[in-house]
């Protein structure tokens, strides 16, 4: 799963982002990748992981969740799934 937010841009600056992107690795765990900065500068990833899918879909959608109480708007998602999966 992955999400692209946004903020709108000001007069004079950039906008800034947010990607969260949730994985599967091949063990079977779940990665939670952040990655937030200023479009055309510097960027920061932080990283999570998981070892139940229930958790880690848990922590993304808190994640989205904060970022549009910060008031970015959601520009782009890909792969979101059922409550269940597959």
């Amino acid at each position: 799963m992955r999400l692209y937010l946004q903020t709108v841009p000001g007069s004079a600056e950039a906008p800034r982002y947010v990607q969260i992107t949730l994985e599967q690795d091949l063990l079977g765990g779940w990665t939670l990748y952040r990655e937030s900065g200023t479009q055309g500068g510097r960027a920061t990833m932080k990283r999570e992981q998981f070892l139940e899918r229930d958790e880690a879909v848990s922590a993304f959608e808190k994640a989205r969740d904060a970022q549009l109480k910060r008031g970015f708007r959601l520009m782009f998602a890909q792969g979101l799934e059922g409550p269940y999966g597959r």
